[in-house]
């Protein structure tokens, strides 16, 4: 863990052009850090998942389709004796799923693949889940081929990032898909159907990757007629999906988005409210309102420093302008720091969309938080869990949430003072950068 928090730290350098690999020690190539990376992620799509029980779920939930059930009114006990749901684990047996009509449709063709064998179930989802991984990376190595520099920061945020391969890769997490949904339809942008097909897509695999899809309209505000074939797109793979499953794929996420993860800093507000008003409600509506307004304080903090960053952009970019990446960076990352329902695999988005465009230091908060979040659900499985390891979700866990506290509050911090001390227009937003202003 140490080791892989250095290498990703060391791509989130905000450093003079060409220092990177300078800093520290030298670091290999970036070809030869995508093909470890790509290596490792196909490696570990043929080891047992590690760090929580989802993989089970995702069987179960497509168990339940090939079987003519709904997953989003039944959940793994409503199939005692099956051999893909008597796997789920406590406390999800009874949860319904909560992703979207694309991510049941993978886990449906995994499933109707594996049949009676969970074994052979899992291992397809693994296989999708790595090929998703794998697909982001080319994707954003492509796009950053022409700058070494950027190349190799690219190749540290995702492809040989240890975090995100240990998260999303060794955990298979449904994110994977979305993200690289996510990234291709930035890339693609150039091809308003094409892209908004893609924009949709990620939706229906995990509604909160919809954020994305504001980086693209910010850009074409001003050419409607693009803007409303990219819109229609994506809004129709979205409609047909859910009309699809039905209406009762919506309940489960109203539910979820009330909730508030055990590591996540609202958990100290919601304990600091039920200990001044009372413990007689959780607070959830509060707590909702408050994570809006501190999102917007971080979206807005962001962006304004974007607007007045000096650094250049990429050197080659899918449209003439370089907002849309950007826009959607902001505002993933003030998402991932604000949001009161956080886990370890959330950042991979963040991470994905840092990876489009130009270094600054707030590659290190996500890091930091991603780190943090890490250390926070280690263990991450609730069933089976040994009594001496409780100390971890006790004692470490609780702590761990004074940190992500910290590190949003610095964020906007840093952002407001490195803000004040730009001085350029703000239409340098469309060369393509977050920040910074230690690269003077």
């Amino acid at each position: 863990m140490p080791r892989a928090a250095a290498l990703g730290v060391s791509a989130a350098l905000p450093t003079k052009r060409g220092s990177l690999s300078s800093k520290l020690w030298t670091l290999p190539s970036a070809r030869l850090l995508v093909l470890i990376g790509c290596t490792a992620a196909a490696i570990l799509a043929f080891l047992p998942p590690s760090g929580s029980g989802d993989h089970l779920n995702y069987a179960a939930y497509g168990r339940m389709v090939t079987l003519g059930l709904s997953p989003y009114t039944h959940g793994a006990v409503d199939l005692p004796g099956d051999p893909i749901a008597d796997a789920v684990e406590e406390p999800w047996r009874e949860e319904p799923s909560v992703y979207g009509p694309v991510a049941t449709a993978v886990q449906a063709m995994a499933s109707w693949i594996g049949g009676d064998s969970l074994r052979l179930t899992i291992f397809m989802l693994a296989l999708f889940n790595a090929a998703a991984f794998i697909a982001t990376g080319l994707l954003i190595d492509r796009f950053t081929r022409d700058d070494p520099t950027r190349r190799l920061r690219a190749a540290l945020l995702w492809t040989a990032n240890p975090l995100l391969l240990y998260q999303l890769v060794a955990g298979m997490h449904v994110d994977t898909l979305a993200i690289a949904c996510m990234v291709a339809a930035l890339l693609a942008r150039s091809r308003p159907t094409g892209s908004g097909v893609l924009l949709g897509l990620g939706v229906a695999i995990k509604v909160n990757a919809g954020l994305v899809a504001l980086g693209p309209a910010w850009e074409l505000r001003r050419r409607p007629a693009r803007l409303a074939l990219m819109a229609a797109c994506a809004l129709a793979v979205v409609v047909i999906g859910y009309a699809l499953v039905g209406p009762e794929a919506i309940a489960p996420m109203t539910r979820t988005s009330k909730s508030i993860s055990h590591a996540s800093f609202w958990k100290l507000v919601q304990g600091w409210l039920q200990s001044i008003v009372g413990t007689g409600s959780a607070y959830r509506g509060e707590i909702q309102i408050g994570s809006l307004l501190v999102l917007a304080l971080l979206a807005w903090s962001l962006l304004r420093l974007a607007s007045r960053s000096r650094q250049p952009g990429p050197p080659r970019t899918p449209t003439p302008s370089n907002e849309a990446p950007v826009v959607a960076a902001g505002l993933m990352v003030a998402y991932v720091f604000a949001t009161p329902y956080i886990l370890p695999w959330y950042d991979g988005l963040a991470l994905g969309l840092l990876a489009l465009v130009a270094a600054s230091a707030v590659d290190g908060f996500v890091v930091a938080h991603l780190l943090v979040l890490s250390l926070a659900y280690l263990p991450a499985r609730v069933e089976g869990q040994p009594e001496d390891l409780d100390w971890l979700r006790e004692v470490v866990r609780p702590q761990l949430a004074w940190a992500l506290l910290a590190l949003a509050v610095a964020l906007v911090v840093w952002a407001w003072r490195t803000a004040s001390r730009e001085h350029l227009p703000s239409a340098s937003v469309q060369r393509g950068e977050l920040e910074t202003s230690t690269d003077r």
